[in-house]
């Protein structure tokens, strides 16, 4: 197979799908790769080291796109890159597609075979190609909001730990999973107030184990959540409703509660984000407020941080990725179990069942196709 990997493009996306190392794992495997020119560059890997492995180097995005079988990106495409959607073409990134109804329909019209790193699964019914970049944000979430709570950057003043005699800010992570599991290591690291809400009793269980004494729980309700956020100087959105839209809980009205200074952290935004009043932002420009309260609400906060993520990411994804190469997209699906929940569109289907309802649209299931 052809496999091609273009620059990112997406404000401030620094990350590439696929590093050297994974590259020569392809072409050891006796595929070819197309590596756009400098398209590692922001992640720290040079055209040299691509070529060293064996890829070939070409100097337009376009070129990969129209010569590769199979692309394998980091973000979903954005507008410019729609034009290059096409039949027979296997899209490989995270595509968060209930978030984003053109890029849905664009995927359909082109008949393009989508597969999107979040909804794979393992055999355990965890998300694989999700985990290493939701265990980046959550550690991000903490630093960004430490960040944004200090007051030249608009927030209270605070030091997320605190000084002897000087409590630490409050923290409230809403959401137990990969997510709010790495915000809270991080903030019980810095000796913060930390409090995790989430709605499953077990997982409260097993948080009460890892963290101990380090941090509270509570079962997610309205009225928990509520008393939670009027305290917080922190508030993280760490919620996942695998391949659906993220519910909205906490409410505009929610913020009249909350101090001036407040920072609120949605690391749910690719999923059209946890908070009513999220709407998407950049690293070129991360924060908004709203009622005094800040918003830090960036699509891809692992591109900040993008040899660590690039890495990480290419570490889960090879794997996924060599299957489909050596056995063809549809033998893969069959072959793999976890891989079929990963396809989202195909030639004109959509076949994730999670955007179909958030959109309304016709769903399909991969066992009708393939």
């Amino acid at each position: 197979m052809i496999v091609g990997v273009t620059k990112e493009i997406k404000n401030h996306e620094y990350r590439v799908g696929i590093t050297p190392a994974a590259a020569k794992a392809y072409i050891d495997a006796g595929h070819r790769v197309l590596v756009q020119k400098g398209a590692g560059e922001g992640a720290g890997f040079i055209d040299e080291e691509y070529t060293a492995a064996g890829a070939e180097i070409t100097r337009e995005a376009s070129d990969v796109w129209a010569g590769a079988e199979m692309i394998v990106k980091v973000k979903e495409p954005i507008e410019q890159e729609y034009q290059y959607l096409r039949e027979g073409l296997v899209l490989y990134t995270y595509l968060h597609l209930a978030a984003d109804k053109p890029l849905t329909d664009a995927l359909l019209k082109g008949g393009t075979k989508a597969v999107a790193y979040e909804t794979i699964e393992d055999e355990a019914g965890g998300l694989p190609c999700l985990t290493p970049m939701s265990a980046v944000a959550g550690r991000l979430s903490v630093l960004q909001g430490a960040k944004y709570l200090e007051k030249p950057n608009g927030g209270k003043g605070l030091l997320l730990s605190g000084v002897p005699g000087v409590p630490p800010a409050k923290v409230v992570i809403i959401g137990g999973g990969v997510v709010g599991t790495n915000a809270a290591q991080m903030a019980t690291g810095l000796e913060a107030d930390v409090t995790i809400l989430d709605n499953n009793p077990d997982r409260l269980a097993e948080l009460d184990r890892i963290f101990g004494e380090k941090a509270k729980t509570k079962l997610s309700t309205r009225e928990a959540l509520e008393e939670c956020v009027k305290e917080a100087d922190l508030v993280i959105g760490a919620v996942l409703v695998k391949g659906a839209a993220a519910p909205k809980l906490v409410l505009k009205s929610d913020l009249k509660l909350m101090k001036k200074g407040t920072v609120l952290v949605d690391v749910a935004v690719d999923q059209g984000g946890c908070f009513e009043t999220t709407h998407a932002t950049t690293h070129q420009d991360p924060v908004f407020t709203i009622d005094g309260v800040i918003h830090y609400c960036v699509a891809n906060m692992p591109g900040a941080v993008p040899r660590t993520s690039a890495i990480a990411l290419g570490n889960a994804t090879l794997k996924y990725g060599l299957k489909i190469a050596n056995m063809g997209l549809e033998e893969a699906l069959k072959a793999d179990k976890g891989l079929a929940p990963g396809l989202n569109t195909y030639e004109g289907k959509l076949t994730c069942a999670g955007v179909a309802e958030a959109f309304g649209m016709e769903y399909t299931p991969v066992e009708q196709l393939i």
